[in-house]
């Protein structure tokens, strides 16, 4: 993502949660009355938790901010990780809102309290509930449009403080129509979708730092892209790495003849990271495997490993093969499914056959990771 992407980015997010700030404020202010002349504890933590969406919209607010500053020395892919730390962030506020509202659900259960809701109550606490709606699938919407999980986090949050506030409409409804007080009861259900919600956004901030499997419909494209060029016989070894929304480093292996030289090949990698820019936004380093296959000893050693390797479900390919005639040597990189434990077993199994089958040969078969599909 080019620097005046990132400012209007961030710009556009900054206006996004600043509408909610405000929102949220008036939410605050109207439940915070209702609450108090009905003398209903749920309004009133509905109030307080409208209270800590604005403080989420701040967070984002800052954290949108320090992610949109350009690289540094001491930071050369830039800021764009704080947008992860900063749905964390959120993530805790969210897990806490859950933790309070059961708390003091359960204490309603045991000791019930007295509520006087008015039709005014019910009319303010219905509008809070469609304005929390249309908040949190504007808030999703627009974190969708701009790649941001705070904003994504934060449009989540507000749907289950409809959720809510929806829960509260009802127990103030059955308050005024039976003179039965359910608040505790359902206070405690929608703790518990809060605190589920919560968790999962947690997760996936923490996922995201840790780093992710490449989006297969992405990784896919981008080894299409590179296929298409006619020098290429195959793509392989693709890796991603992540440095906030739009901001992806990476690196390719790609195979070509071996007798191309070192000018074509600069002019062949210099068009394939051009065009994967071009298309899909991610800043490519691109290697070499070389292919070998002329003659006849290289081809039958090949078939032999491909039989080999075929024996064996849990490698899922084979690539950078090559044979170096004079030294003999023959080196070839699989990849196993994580699934499996004995990797390097395999490994050295499938060499010990190669060099039983070709014993004039070395062989190194080496271990790659399944980074992408």
């Amino acid at each position: 993502m080019d620097r005046e992407k990132t400012v209007n980015r961030t710009k556009e997010i900054v206006k996004v949660s600043l509408r909610g700030i405000g929102v949220n404020l008036v939410l605050v202010a109207f439940k915070a009355f209702v609450g108090i002349l009905a003398n209903s504890i749920s309004v009133v933590l509905d109030a307080v938790n409208n209270l800590s969406d604005a403080l989420s919209s701040i967070i984002t607010i800052i954290g949108t901010k320090i992610a949109g500053k350009g690289a540094d020395k001491k930071h050369p892919y830039g800021h764009g990780r704080v947008e992860y730390i900063t749905s964390s962030i959120i993530a805790v506020i969210m897990l806490v809102a859950g933790v309070t509202a059961l708390k003091e659900s359960i204490e309603k259960i045991i000791h019930p309290a007295k509520t006087d809701f008015k039709i005014y109550s019910v009319v303010i606490i219905a509008a809070a509930v469609v304005t929390k709606i249309f908040l949190g699938l504007y808030f999703r919407k627009k974190g969708k449009e701009y790649r941001s999980s705070s904003l994504v986090t934060s449009g989540t949050d507000a749907l289950f403080d409809a959720i809510l506030s929806a829960a509260t409409l009802v127990s103030a409804v059955v308050a005024m129509v039976w003179d039965h007080n359910i608040e505790g009861f359902l206070g405690v259900g929608i703790s518990v979708f809060i605190l589920k919600a919560g968790i999962e956004v947690m997760r996936e901030a923490i996922s995201e730092l840790i780093g992710v499997r490449i989006d297969s419909d992405l990784a896919e494209g981008i080894k299409a892209k590179i296929a298409s060029f006619e020098e290429i016989h195959g793509a392989y070894d693709l890796v991603l790495h992540t440095y906030g929304p739009g901001q992806l480093i990476g690196a390719v292996h790609v195979e070509v003849d071996d007798d191309l030289t070192a000018r074509q090949i600069d002019t062949l990698t210099r068009k394939i990271m051009a065009d994967i820019y071009r298309e899909f936004g991610v800043v490519l380093t691109v290697g070499i495997y070389a292919s070998n296959t002329s003659d006849d000893i290289s081809r039958a050693i090949r078939q032999k490993a491909e039989k080999t390797i075929r024996e064996y479900p849990q490698i899922l390919q084979m690539h950078g093969f090559y044979m170096e005639h004079e030294a003999k040597v023959v080196s070839l990189d699989i990849i196993i499914d994580f699934k499996e434990k004995n990797q390097k077993e395999i490994c050295e199994k499938i060499c010990s056959e190669l060099q039983s089958a070709f014993p004039e040969y070395r062989f190194y078969v080496n271990l790659d990771r399944d980074y992408s599909d």
